[in-house]
């Protein structure tokens, strides 16, 4: 059997700090948590150092063919470690305000972070479920932590409802692939598509319903009820967890299962893709308008960015080039705003609307330019980050070989310039509305300078995205 440990090695890193943390969370007391805290940030920036040691330039297999690395997903565990890192930075002064600072939160996101790497490097339909599942089970008792919460026990619930419906979906999927062709790996189903030794027709219906599974995962119209009511319900450190990470995993899973797996039916799946990316843009920005709750608001938001990552499947590799980087790019957008909103939050009050981030850049200046930078990015403004993904996606979507996915571009702009009316209403709110609120926001030197770093690389990889494209580029080009 080839195991092959080092292809595996930031995972086996980061469960054997998982499993320190734990132990030393056993015997911490609530005065010194902060001990659990930095402990569990070394365990995500460990599993970083390990990634970086250990990173290949050639595609390489494990635990006999079940598990891969490659450019690809070592590029994606980079970004998990290092944004859940940064997240837990965010997380700690909300978490003490909210009476949540507490070890579990800690270790369900590192277990999350595990399925996710799982996810990312499945060369296998079990390996990729059992990371799903993993992954969906942590996320399910993070949004429940506030137990005295009606709102975050309400949203914990309906997510596992749905999650676990979105599951059966998936294994029900699942299981007529293997009908149909015979193996649950990818590569093997790839082949056996390719000569011809398929039942077609069920395979077909199987990809159908993997898609669906897929959708429910990215938040995307008509899957995407849970996802206004889970950003509300959850405790914002959970909601920034739930909003930014799980979609990079997404997108690499999404390209693992049918990019690799279903070569050959993507005429099939694409055209489900347009209309699943079309209905969450429209959908999306359309509900955003209407809410005057800024987490609800986020979560239709995310809706249509998702739709724009759903799109960009219809191109060739430029397209999967910019899906990955869109993927990036909404989770440094996603972190540096739900920081914000936790950095605004204190005890006995949330930050939960619009109206709450009245007159901010009268309280602090720094931390209401950062939300600017993250609203204009998320509007397609350049020299931002979000400008250039989007631009990416619609690049990809006009050299696509499909004559409608013209049309799909136009009705994109469209979307985008509806969807800039919501995000200047906010900072409006910032800069030109009276301050209802005087209490002080944190002062820690290192969250603000995480979050420097978090608002800035916007700027940055938004004015110098080549930076970033050519390491995607070349990651694409060392997968399998």
């Amino acid at each position: 059997m080839n195991l092959n440990l080092s292809a595996a090695a930031p995972e086996i890193v980061l469960l054997c700090a998982l499993f320190g943390v734990l132990l030393a969370d056993l015997w911490t007391s609530d005065e010194n948590r902060y001990i659990t805290h930095y402990l569990s940030i070394g365990s995500m920036l460990a599993a970083a150092f390990t990634q970086i040691a250990v990173w290949t330039g050639q595609p390489a297999q494990a635990f006999n063919g079940f598990y891969l690395v490659d450019g690809v997903s070592q590029l994606a565990k980079l970004t998990v470690y290092l944004g859940t890192a940064a997240l837990f930075v965010y997380a700690k002064p909300y978490n003490k305000a909210q009476k949540m600072f507490k070890g579990e939160y800690y270790t369900l996101a590192m277990f999350a972070a595990t399925g996710m790497s799982v996810m990312i490097s499945s060369a296998h339909f079990l390996t990729a479920y059992i990371g799903l599942e993993l992954l969906s089970l942590s996320l399910y008792a993070m949004i429940a932590l506030r137990r005295d919460s009606v709102q975050a026990s309400e949203a914990a619930l309906k997510y596992f409802v749905l999650g676990a419906l979105a599951s059966g979906i998936l294994l029900y999927g699942i299981s007529m692939v293997y009908g149909a062709s015979g193996s649950l790996h990818f590569a093997a189903v790839a082949q056996a598509a390719a000569d011809g030794h398929v039942n077609g027709w069920l395979l077909k219906l199987g990809v159908l319903f993997i898609v669906a599974a897929i959708a429910f995962k990215f938040g995307a119209v008509p899957f995407h009820m849970w996802v206004p009511d889970v950003y509300q319900g959850a405790p914002t450190s959970v909601a920034a967890f739930i909003g930014s990470m799980p979609k990079i995993a997404a997108t690499v899973f999404t390209f693992r299962i049918l990019v690799e797996g279903f070569a050959l039916q993507k005429g099939d799946w694409q055209l489900v893709f347009a209309a699943l990316g079309a209905l969450s843009l429209l959908v999306g920005n359309l509900a955003a308008i209407m809410q005057t709750n800024i987490k609800r608001m986020f979560a239709f938001s995310t809706v249509s960015h998702m739709g724009f990552i759903l799109l960009a499947f219809l191109g060739s590799v430029i397209g999967l080039q910019a899906a990955i980087y869109y993927a990036v790019a909404y989770i440094l957008m996603s972190l540096a705003g739900f920081g914000v909103l936790m950095v605004v939050s204190r005890e006995g009050k949330e930050c939960e609307n619009i109206a709450d981030l009245a007159g901010l850049n009268q309280r602090n200046a720094w931390y209401a330019f950062v939300m600017l930078l993250v609203l204009f990015s998320m509007a397609g403004i350049p020299p931002l980050m979000g400008f250039y993904a989007k631009f990416a996606v619609l690049k990809a979507l006009v050299a696509a070989q499909y004559g409608w996915a013209l049309w799909l571009a136009v009705f994109a702009v469209v979307m985008s310039l509806i969807g800039a009316f919501y995000y200047l209403r906010v900072v409006r709110t910032m800069y030109f509305d009276e301050k209802t609120d005087d209490a002080p926001l944190s002062d820690s030197v290192l969250l603000k300078c995480v979050l420097s770093v978090n608002a800035l690389l916007l700027l940055v990889w938004g004015i110098l995205p080549d930076s970033l494209t050519e390491w995607i580029r070349i990651a694409l080009e060392h997968s399998f």
